[in-house]
């Protein structure tokens, strides 16, 4: 207990002993914050209240006519915009806190209600017709906007996933591994772009200090897309094909282990390790299959096994040379 007065009102008889020995344990005891509970709790929130009102709709869409539901819609997204406009701080290149913290919400709330108001005009009155390109290009370009312009990092995640579905991919790192559309060149240097332009783009807002804590973001989605990308084109192609896209790896992760280091980033050295340890597993094995004989099966196993502890062990240098 810092505060001496209580300590004075026990000198001079005026709070007894126990009372004196109450207000030390009570000053004595940490606040716990519930920060991070009430921000989930909000985003389920504005999350819970956008697919409530759809299946509303879904539901009474016999008795509603299609404009009030559209004019519904555009009046929730424009009260959202509008409130978000009044309310933001001015913009800056550097990170802006929001206002306060219903900002954040109202915001995605709004967001989420002009993409609803987009795809059930598609969906009802097909505006954009066949041109499906302008379908998710414009939701793309509304999403970057609010993103950079009210400076929120959800929105960008938002973003960057349009962008890939603009460029008829999927960048969910689960859809990536089941959608099995890495049998085909297109789609394989369709994702190397999308991973090399996410890179550039985080680089570029790092170098420039232009909403530099998006950089991340870019980053962690161009890494990924760009390592499997690259694996998915090695094991695609045989022979010289192969050894280019193999050449392009090594480049790549040297670019983004320095950048790990420079930044003392262990979650991309570790992301580097794993997938070059990939690559490298791939390799050896199809080299040892080439040979086909029995020992290159038994040579294979004790590669992957040696492999694996070898990764371990490097993982954990580059954990103590990044605290050093």
């Amino acid at each position: 207990m810092h505060n001496p007065l209580f300590e004075d009102l026990h000198a001079e008889g005026l709070i007894s002993d126990n009372t004196l020995e109450k207000i030390r344990k009570e000053h004595s005891s940490n606040l716990f914050s519930i920060h991070w509970e009430l921000k989930m709790i909000l985003y389920f929130g504005v999350m819970m209240l956008s697919s409530g009102f759809g299946i509303l709709v879904y539901k009474n869409i016999d008795t509603i006519s299609h404009q009030a539901v559209l004019a519904a819609i555009g009046v929730l997204a424009t009260a959202c915009y509008t409130w978000c406009y009044k309310n933001k701080l001015p913009f800056s290149p550097t990170k802006v806190e929001s206002p306060n913290s219903l900002f954040d919400y109202i915001l995605l709330l709004g967001v989420l209600s002009f993409l609803s108001l987009l795809g059930y005009l598609q969906f009802q009155y097909e505006v954009f017709g066949t041109r499906y390109g302008l379908a998710t290009f414009i939701p793309m370009v509304l999403l970057f906007w609010s993103a950079y312009y009210f400076d929120h990092l959800g929105i960008l995640t938002m973003a960057i996933a349009n962008l890939a579905i603009w460029m008829g991919i999927s960048v969910t790192p689960k859809e990536l591994l089941k959608s099995g559309n890495f049998d085909s060149e297109r789609a394989i240097y369709t994702y190397l772009v999308l991973g090399f332009l996410l890179l550039t783009l985080g680089y570029f807002s790092r170098r420039y200090d232009f909403k530099k804590h998006f950089s991340f973001s870019f980053h962690n989605y161009g890494v990924h897309l760009s390592f499997l990308a690259l694996i998915s084109g090695y094991f695609f192609y045989d022979y010289a094909p192969s050894l280019i896209l193999l050449s392009l790896f090594g480049i790549t992760a040297w670019f983004i282990y320095r950048n790990a280091l420079k930044h003392k980033s262990f979650y991309f050295l570790m992301v580097t390790a794993i997938y070059t340890y990939i690559v490298l597993g791939g390799f050896v094995n199809r080299s040892l299959l080439l040979t086909k004989t029995d020992e290159s099966l038994y040579v294979g196993f004790l590669y992957l096994i040696g492999s694996g502890v070898w990764l371990v062990v490097i993982l954990m240098k580059l954990n103590k040379k990044l605290r050093a």
